[in-house]
């Protein structure tokens, strides 16, 4: 099964905020915040909701293809990329913009504010799919330019190419029709807590209405695991990973994204695939910078074992190598 994934491919710059941001909020002073918060340390690191999936799918050999625009300033990355089984063929290069550029900052409960520059994601919109006719099995529409969201779905419709939901941080800036369209027909749909109450609540759709509208829901629960849904089945709930020692959040969901297509492309069961999403985002989660965790099948399948079982240790233990 061949996986074409599309959405940001950003730098990151991580910074890390030593106290709690609740700490320097007045509720009746909101409408008028202006802080800055004295950071311990800034990483830079490689980002992108779309890098950060195809790494991960790249890192379980699924060779997956990387579709979206950057800057002049990403041959390096490009390289990192291609050094760990990402095809970055379809990956344009703008002639005016630089790479986009993603700013966070964790305080000590792990809380994120954060900022996001387009920059050559803006050009994004002009992408065009029909090459993937015939060659790609699955496209995910990760976060990117909203416009170029629309269009994506839209060829995907088409061109009849399944493909996945992944609006995530950009639900901030749709509106409720918007996500209705980008969410109607995808084979999956991703979020997290939140965005799936966020989802329902702008588009007006009770959670029993979005699961008919799609062909699975797969929401992430954060130290509570997964529930995936599917219309007329009883939803498969996968508990967390156990033995967790968080590092930095960023990335964690993108990872578990990578991990429960590579499943899927493996034939494995909605629970199998959310298990190893599950394993997936906690290499991301006790590493800081998205891209930075090292996949090491020995101790995947080990922490599987513990946390799933035996038996499900032994499936995965079929793929992951």
């Amino acid at each position: 099964m061949r996986i074409a994934v599309t959405g940001s491919i950003a730098t990151d710059h991580l910074m890390t905020f030593p106290g709690r941001f609740a700490d320097q909020l007045i509720a009746d002073k909101l409408h008028k915040v202006s802080l800055s918060f004295l950071v311990s340390d800034l990483e830079i690191r490689r980002g992108g909701v779309a890098a950060n999936i195809a790494f991960g799918l790249g890192c379980l050999g699924l060779e997956p293809l990387l579709v979206g625009t950057v800057g002049s300033d990403f041959a390096d990355y490009r390289r990192w990329l291609e050094e760990h089984g990402v095809d970055t063929s379809m990956v344009r290069e703008s002639t005016k913009f630089h790479t986009a550029r993603f700013v966070g900052t964790t305080d000590a409960d792990l809380n994120q504010i954060a900022s996001f520059y387009p920059g050559a994601m803006s050009e994004d919109v002009s992408l065009d799919l029909s090459a993937l006719s015939g060659v790609a099995d699955l496209v995910l529409i990760g976060a990117g330019d909203p416009a170029a969201m629309a269009s994506l779905t839209k060829q995907c419709r088409e061109t009849q190419i399944p493909f996945a939901a992944d609006t995530s941080q950009q639900l901030a800036v749709l509106a409720g029709d918007q996500i209705r369209d980008l969410v109607t027909g995808a084979a999956y749909l991703f979020s997290n807590e939140y965005e799936a109450s966020l989802t329902e609540h702008k588009t007006g759709w009770s959670a029993a209405d979005v699961i008919s509208r799609v062909g699975v829901r797969v929401t992430t629960l954060g130290a509570n695991g997964t529930r995936v849904d599917q219309r007329g089945e009883p939803p498969v709930l996968v508990g967390p990973v156990k033995d967790v020692h968080p590092a930095d959040p960023t990335g964690t969901g993108d990872a578990f994204r990578a991990g429960f297509l590579a499943g899927v492309a493996w034939g494995l069961s909605l629970e199998r695939s959310a298990q190893l999403g599950n394993l997936l985002a906690v290499h991301a989660l006790e590493t800081t910078g998205p891209q930075d965790y090292t996949l090491k099948s020995a101790e995947l399948l080990t922490r599987c074992a513990a946390s799933y079982g035996q038996d499900a240790a032994e499936e995965l233990g079929k793929h992951v190598n």
